[in-house]
């Protein structure tokens, strides 16, 4: 007797720079940019407050560690139209991203974008790849916390009327995967630039290519 199929997910929530478009290194270089003005080098020392991270927290870690005596807030205005500039000019979808959001659509599983970038930026890599592939949309502004806390991918959940236990997050970097793991979330890590380990509840692979929906239903098995 042949083997049942493992059943999909009940949902797959992506988020978006540096996994399903490459971004990420767009914004490593805005705010690589934006220290040297302020006369600073970045490092790999500086990437987890950069990288998978909100505008804002990317800000006040420019601002701590320059001793500058700009504002905050301009500087967040600085990263925020430098990173729309780039965006606006180059969106490339990573390897594999489209092909997965076809498969998902096809099967009419449900999805999510869960961004911790502005909307304005959102809005624009939608433009680029096509809105029609997700369910709902989550931005910075539409939860009250961003990444690493749980709280954009409780709200994606909430808004599919699902539980995050039944979903599937895919995220690029650690930042992002310990908002998506503290949500309840199965994570499938797909690194755009610094290694993600496997760990509970958390599959690492190469590249979106090696991903289908019997492993993403795997992993929500496992999960439960």
């Amino acid at each position: 007797m042949p083997a049942r199929p493992t059943p999909g997910p009940a949902a797959v929530l992506f988020d978006m720079d540096g996994t399903l478009v490459d971004t990420e290194h767009l914004w490593w270089q805005c705010a690589a940019e934006l220290a040297t003005e302020l006369g600073l080098v970045l490092t790999d020392r500086d990437l987890p407050e950069v990288l998978g991270r909100a505008v804002e927290h990317t800000a006040a870690h420019l601002h701590r560690a320059s001793g500058t005596d700009r504002a905050e807030r301009e500087l967040v205005e600085l990263l925020d139209e430098s990173f729309t500039g780039k965006v606006a000019a180059e969106v490339v979808p990573r390897p594999g991203a489209l092909a997965l959001l076809a498969a998902l659509r096809d099967a009419e599983v449900p999805t999510a974008l869960v961004s911790a970038s502005p909307r304005r930026v959102v809005d624009l890599v939608l433009d680029t790849i096509g809105r029609q592939w997700f369910t709902v949309t989550l931005a910075a502004e539409d939860t009250e916390r961003t990444k690493p806390d749980p709280a954009p991918y409780l709200a994606a959940a909430e808004r599919l009327g699902l539980e995050p236990a039944a979903c599937v997050a895919v995220e690029d970097t650690p930042t992002g995967v310990a908002s998506a793991q503290a949500a309840g979330c199965a994570v499938l890590a797909v690194p755009s630039t610094v290694p993600i380990p496997a760990a509970e509840r958390v599959t690492p692979l190469e590249s979106l290519e090696q991903a289908d929906l019997a492993l993403l239903g795997r992993l929500t098995a496992a999960a439960a």
